[in-house]
């Protein structure tokens, strides 16, 4: 793909100040990432705001990932030494599963607390992500309430609030934050792929093609399936001539930006399937 993806807007450069100058008031970072792109969704320049501060990974939208390859990402980056959780962020026992993950991390601060006979004192947690990575969506779950914006485009949220849980988390929601430049360009385009990355930002034909290029040796038969294309299709046409045809087959005549559009919304939305674009050998990386 020819496309060089960057987004950096003026409200991000904000949004890592504000960590920074509230970093001191947090007992640990919940750094959430996208099940289905654990290595393109985490973000390289939190390594240098956060610190040595306590974290716990949490990978998001694990509905729409691989259960397989969900599994064994949690086994590499427990061999990298990091605390983590998969969820279903509707999931009821979300609270319980984040706030006793939390404990554990903190397990050996809380009980020298204890020993000074500090009880009972709340988790404050600061919630990171990248846009659209479920961030509103798992606050709304652990505070049991409608306090966070939620939407399936990203920068929804786009300032600092405190939320308090019924199990005594205290959370500090921050916007969804990228960087400046993607050194990996697989990056970008997975970051598109899965809808990090605002649509009006990216060539949504060249998007729709890397989707098609990653479905045809992981799952090819969910996109005749879907799209009604006969059972040879993959052997016989290359991605571009596919998108055509799909292009045709949805009624847009020669709109293939628009059936671009469709493929794109319905892989995020889980209608070609539960998917998972990396694997821990990729080797993908943004620097």
């Amino acid at each position: 793909m020819g496309q060089i993806i960057q987004w950096y807007p003026g409200h991000m450069a904000k949004a890592f100040r504000l960590m920074r100058e509230n970093m001191k008031y947090v007992d640990i970072v919940f750094e959430l990432v996208d099940a289905r792109i654990p290595l393109s969704s985490r973000n390289p320049e939190l390594d240098e705001v956060l610190g040595d501060k306590p974290r716990l990974l949490v990978m998001t939208k694990t509905d729409l990932a691989d259960p397989a390859r969900t599994k064994a990402w949690i086994a590499y980056f427990e061999e990298l030494g990091l605390a983590v959780v998969a969820l279903d962020s509707r999931d009821r026992k979300t609270p319980q599963i984040i706030t006793k993950a939390a404990r554990k991390v903190l397990a050996a601060k809380w009980d020298h607390l204890l020993e000074k006979g500090v009880k009972d004192k709340a988790i404050r947690a600061l919630v990171a992500g990248i846009p659209n990575v479920g961030k509103s969506t798992l606050l709304n779950h652990l505070v049991m309430k409608n306090v966070a914006i939620t939407g399936d485009r990203p920068g929804v949220t786009k300032k600092l609030q405190w939320l308090k849980t019924p199990t005594n988390l205290e959370l500090l929601d921050t916007p969804g934050v990228l960087w400046p430049k993607f050194d990996d360009q697989r990056v970008g385009q997975h970051l598109a792929m899965t809808g990090a990355i605002k649509d009006q930002l990216i060539n949504v034909d060249d998007i729709a093609l890397e989707v098609l290029k990653f479905m045809r040796t992981y799952n090819p038969q969910v996109i005749i399936d879907r799209y009604k294309l006969v059972s040879d299709i993959w052997e016989k046409e290359t991605d571009v001539n596919i998108l055509l045809l799909i292009t045709h087959k949805l009624g847009f005549k020669d709109d293939y930006n628009r059936a671009g559009e469709r493929i794109l919304l319905d892989l995020r939305r889980g209608k070609l399937g539960a998917y998972t674009i990396e694997v821990p050998a990729d080797q993908i990386g943004q620097s």
